[in-house]
């Protein structure tokens, strides 16, 4: 018989709840009823297998893998991942998705009238170290409107996917921009209840990481289970 310890809980209001409704389309998709919470087993605390290809030597330069240079502010993003007990997360698979400097998504869904660049997908992975760490170079995002409500915009950010160790370390989040001015206006920002767990969505300027006339740095550490969870927003 095998003894399976389970992770701990998050505590309430430091994640999304599933029906917000200044979100619009969590009216739509919430759950009716209660959820049942089901106990862990070894199944949910066993790692996942994740990738179908080779992570390739540009995956994590977003700047590199078109023709030619992408348009707009270069930027570094960087951070360690972490378990529920503050202990790095090795060999683990970061993915991360963005639109382009002008607010536009290179996915046919997308129909912003926003001009696509020929030279950025938005798409970038990489396997943290074995300190946990993880480095993409990429292109600053720009903001977007949206249609959940009148002139409702996005804040800029980045989202980002983690498997982690286990089924149920499986993160998908959101990054935003210290003193963006349209976080207070944001339903999805605004959909984590806990003041301190919505904080930990806003990454922190870091001069460290900045590359002198080429780059700005910013840290984003990501924690996958606990009461210092980062918040899962999809």
């Amino acid at each position: 018989m095998v003894d399976v310890i389970g992770y701990r809980r998050e505590a309430p209001g430091t994640q999304p709840a599933h029906l917000f409704p200044g979100y619009a389309s969590t009216v739509k998709r919430a759950p009716s009823q209660s959820l049942i919470k089901i106990p862990h087993t070894l199944t949910e605390v066993t790692g996942p297998l994740f990738g179908h290809d080779r992570i390739g030597p540009n995956d994590a330069d977003l700047t590199k893998q078109g023709k030619g240079e992408p348009i707009g502010e270069r930027m570094i993003l960087s951070g360690r991942v972490l378990d529920e007990d503050g202990k790095p997360v090795p060999d683990t698979l970061v993915e991360l998705w963005q639109c382009n400097s002008a607010g536009r998504y290179h996915h046919p869904v997308d129909q912003h009238n926003a001009p696509l660049d020929p030279n950025f997908t938005g798409a970038g992975r990489i396997v943290t170290n074995g300190k946990g760490e993880y480095r993409f170079v990429t292109i600053r995002p720009g903001e977007y409107p949206w249609r959940n409500h009148y002139n409702a915009w996005r804040p800029a950010h980045i989202h980002l996917s983690l498997f982690g160790p286990a089924y149920v370390t499986r993160l998908v989040t959101q990054m935003y921009f210290p003193g963006d001015p349209l976080l207070p206006l944001d339903p999805i920002f605004n959909s984590v209840a806990d003041a301190v767990a919505r904080d930990r969505l806003i990454s922190s300027f870091d001069i460290e990481t900045t590359i002198p006339e080429q780059a700005l740095g910013y840290k984003f550490d990501i924690v996958l289970r606990g009461r210092a969870a980062t918040p899962m927003v999809d």
